[in-house]
């Protein structure tokens, strides 16, 4: 690839940063790394109405979180800035006038009031209202009013927008790099407000100056953004500039493969859908996040980078530097990705198994000080005995949580199959053995007790259940001489003492 490559993500802080928009950051940050390019975060912030107090840090908390850093962007001022568009707002009014000037766009002094009748009036014929090139010079704007007009409404300040005029009887061949070859007719197009009454650019001019001043190679972005394709198109056309290459990224779907994810599928099927939790400042709700949920970054990430692209192999395993390595957006899907829970935690699971005892330990201790659990014990070797079942680091209390706290309470259905009406007699003889033993290591323990039971000919079952079930609560666990010689000698009997006088 000849050119620099640049890439941005340009989310709107109105709110948490949906998975959505995640996986798009995340695109355009692997397309930037495996191209040696720059990865931008521009904060499309134009609609103050719907500005929302936090989200900007937020998204940056986000992709800090996730691994994948901007390169330029707010607090990174790289020779592009400002990199907030309400920062950049003195600007797009040339370009809007430039447009004016070379007979692209037209100045429209319509009223909401007047454009409500002409919408009520086409509904009412069964038809819908489209503002462009079959109607426009019946409406109220620059193309049907004489210069005269035109130039006593703008010197008397009436309300007025700047509007895109679109070609008529064209056919356009656009290119996507996802999706090939495009076709659009422009008799279809409507002829966009590209500068709003309020002196702020819309979505779409905004947009395109900002790509072009920031010298924008390619625009990396979701399927929603298709329609404006052709408009976005023209306008660089209109401009003279020449357009950077687009890719749009298929839609995440729900569970079902049916319809575009949403919070409200997260909250009803118990997951995520946001990276980080958040907290409406508005209705103090918090919706979940990944980080809190208990999933590593890198897991996110990973499963992330399999909704909508593949590899081409049977690996499903990334780290950040093998999927920049791998990417390719050829390899990007046009249909959209079924959003799988299970593979979610499947990857997690993955991830805390690949980690280190010592590193689980470290997360596992500091839960523990959480639940204000000190301990003696080492916490690596517990963690050593118990993480194979794990997905996430909390499951590790749920698993272990014996080892730091004896039974308050007895598994009914363990004690009904394990205790019987010789037990307490079996569990009195089997601590006058436990007291004489001095070497209390898992080996020492496993060799004098088998030998014990085989010596009294009776099944092992009739002691090691019932010892299982003192030590634990339950039947579940690891090696049962395992527990006893990490929880010790005195805690051991301790507890053996106690079930026989509970149970």
């Amino acid at each position: 690839m000849s050119k620099t490559v640049r890439v941005r993500f340009a989310p709107s802080p109105t709110g948490p940063l949906h998975i959505g928009g995640v996986r798009t950051a995340l695109f355009n940050y692997l397309f930037a790394k495996k191209h040696q390019g720059t990865f931008v975060l521009r904060i499309e912030d134009t609609d103050q109405n719907r500005f929302v107090d936090g989200a900007e840090k937020y998204i940056i908390d986000a992709l800090n979180w996730c691994g994948i850093p901007f390169d330029e962007g707010p607090g990174k001022d790289g020779d592009f800035g400002p990199y907030r568009q309400s920062e950049r707002k003195n600007l797009y009014k040339k370009y809007a006038d430039q447009l004016i000037s070379n007979g692209h766009a037209y100045y429209a002094f319509d009223t909401a009031e007047e454009l409500n009748d002409h919408r009520s009036e086409h509904e009412q014929k069964g038809k819908t209202f489209i503002y462009n090139w079959h109607n426009r010079l019946k409406l109220k704007n620059s193309l049907s009013l004489s210069n005269e007009e035109v130039q006593a409404k703008l010197d008397a300040g009436d309300d007025h927008v700047i509007r895109f005029k679109s070609p008529e009887n064209e056919t356009l061949k656009l290119q996507d790099i996802i999706r090939g070859e495009i076709t659009i007719d422009t008799n279809i197009l409507d002829d966009k407000v590209l500068f709003k009454s309020d002196g702020m650019p819309t979505y779409h001019l905004a947009n395109i100056v900002d790509d072009h001043l920031m010298e924008i190679t390619h625009v990396i972005r979701g399927e929603e953004w298709l329609p404006s394709l052709a408009l976005h198109v023209l306008l660089y056309r209109a401009f003279g500039w020449n357009a950077p290459e687009f890719a749009h990224l298929p839609l995440i779907l729900k569970p079902t493969g049916k319809g575009k994810l949403s919070k409200r599928d997260g909250d009803k099927l118990g997951f995520p859908v946001f990276p980080l939790a958040w907290k409406d400042p508005h209705t103090s709700d918090v919706s979940r996040g990944y980080r809190e949920d208990g999933y590593f970054p890198e897991a996110v990430v990973n499963f992330l980078a399999f909704l909508g692209w593949h590899p081409g192999t049977d690996q499903e395993l990334f780290s950040l530097n093998e999927l920049v390595s791998a990417f390719d957006l050829s390899r990007v899907h046009k249909a959209g990705a079924r959003f799988d829970p299970d593979k979610t935690k499947w990857y997690n699971q993955q991830y805390l198994q690949q980690k280190s005892d010592k590193e689980i330990a470290i997360l596992f201790s500091q839960l523990l000080t959480t639940k204000n659990i000190s301990t003696i014990l080492d916490v690596t070797s517990v963690v050593s005995m118990i993480k194979e079942r794990a997905t996430f680091v909390s499951d590790l209390w749920d698993f272990g949580q014996f080892f730091f706290v004896a039974p308050r309470e007895y598994d009914a259905k363990a004690a009904k199959k394990a205790w019987k009406e010789d037990t307490p007699h079996l569990m009195q003889e089997l601590l006058g053995l436990l007291e004489s033993i001095d070497d209390f290591t898992t080996a020492n323990l496993q060799e004098i007790v088998k030998s014990w039971i085989g010596a009294k000919e009776i099944g092992f079952g009739k002691v090691m259940m019932p010892l299982r079930l003192s030590l634990v609560g339950s039947l579940s666990g690891p090696d049962v001489f395992e527990i006893a010689s990490m929880l010790g000698k005195q805690e051991t009997i301790f507890r053996i003492e106690k079930a026989i006088d509970t149970l």
